[in-house]
């Protein structure tokens, strides 16, 4: 009988040609060298050391811009070998906060850079207030600014990389109001005094560093500012666009790792005289699996492009609603074929609960169909015409 699906040993994926599996064959072969239990500032710690970092952008230049092959190939390569909480905690760096923090211009802005593109530290992006969720121009968290100095206070829940991180990059409201010109975001040290942080009480994320972390009158030099005063929310908006086309591509690597998994425990489970794949009813919902997961696949080749290049917030909704209804039905799927097994520890169950992540993280999937539906006109008339761009 096939070994049941571990979070502590990842599937191997498929070979390639020359037996060896893709993330080797493509200059990944720092991951195999990790611990089965590595969390993700390990991981971190060795893609920037093997200058892994950088294929997630354009020219190798973070400046320039997601690539979304790269960005789709780090992905991939970590969810093959990594648990699904420490990929989280690589994701968000890649295709949020690092970018966010490339606005800066100030000294402090690029060392902090630096030395997380070398994997020497990781960055937790603080945006998601303990008061506000999703609507941040409901948020708290303030930051005073002064002539040649800023004071920040408040909390944040439910931050990936909290516990590791050696900074913070913070969305604060500079003013009272809900205007998107009101908030700011500020590069605060882990280290600062005033800094408090928690790690929160998950065993299923515990591997992201996910934590909550508090700030109480913290006094920073003014040039921590990153980017425009009044600039923070527009910014988010363009990178959670970002981050939204890599939880697309991240959702059907999971699912092609999980589908190939299942597919070699029924091909090998006796039943009867055959297997149970032999079983038409098994083979149907299987096929339905590969069919959700083929349109969501095709939604990313179509919507990269004008998620990474342009930002296009239509285009990163449809992608973040895809794919948390994607991988809801495949994992649920999964979870039935696999039957009493998929209870062990580490076991596709165990998935299941983490994988949920896709439906609420970055935006929950009723906030991106609101998304969705403010733009139903212009959807509604790129459909005219199969094949195009709506």
């Amino acid at each position: 009988m096939p070994e049941p699906l571990t979070r502590d040993r990842p599937a191997a994926p498929p070979e390639t040609g020359d037996g060896r599996p893709p993330s080797t064959a493509t200059g990944f072969a720092a991951l195999d060298a990790l611990p089965r239990t590595a969390d993700g500032a390990q991981v971190w710690a060795a893609l920037g050391r093997a200058g892994l970092i950088t294929r997630a952008y354009r020219d190798g230049a973070i400046e320039t811009g997601i690539d979304p092959g790269g960005l789709a190939d780090l992905l991939t390569a970590v969810d093959a070998r990594c648990s699904l909480a420490a990929t989280l905690s690589v994701s968000v760096q890649l295709a949020t906060a690092l970018p966010v923090l490339a606005t800066g211009r100030t000294p402090s802005a690029r060392r902090a850079l630096e030395r997380a593109l070398t994997g020497r530290a990781t960055v937790a992006l603080a945006a998601t207030d303990v008061t506000a969720g999703t609507d941040l121009t409901a948020l708290r968290t303030q930051v005073r600014i002064e002539d040649d100095a800023l004071e920040v206070s408040g909390e944040k829940d439910w931050i990936a990389n909290t516990t590791t991180a050696e900074s913070f990059l913070v969305l604060a409201r500079h003013r009272a109001g809900r205007h998107f010109t009101d908030f700011t975001w500020v590069l605060v040290p882990a280290d600062a005094p005033g800094v408090t942080v928690r790690p929160a009480d998950t065993a299923l994320f515990a591997d992201s560093g996910v934590g909550h972390v508090t700030f109480e009158g913290v006094r920073l030099d003014r040039d921590q500012v990153i980017g425009r005063v009044g600039f923070g929310l527009p910014l988010f908006a363009r990178h959670i666009a970002t981050e939204r086309l890599a939880g697309a591509q991240w959702g059907v690597a999971l699912c092609r790792r999980i589908l190939a998994d299942t597919h070699r425990r029924l091909s090998g489970r006796p039943h009867g005289t055959g297997t149970l794949w032999d079983l038409p009813a098994v083979r149907q919902r299987f096929a339905a699996c590969l069919l959700r997961v083929r349109e969501l696949h095709a939604l990313v080749a179509e919507y990269a492009e004008p998620v990474a290049v342009h930002h296009d917030a239509t285009a990163a909704a449809t992608l973040k609603a895809a794919a948390g209804a994607t991988v809801n039905h495949v994992l649920t799927e999964c979870g039935q074929l696999w039957g009493a097994a998929g209870f062990t520890t580490g076991g596709i169950q165990e998935i299941r609960a983490q994988a949920a992540l896709f439906g609420i993280g970055g935006g929950a999937n009723e906030v991106v169909l609101g998304t969705l539906a403010d733009a139903a006109e212009s959807v509604l008339a790129g459909l005219t015409r199969p094949g195009t761009l709506p």
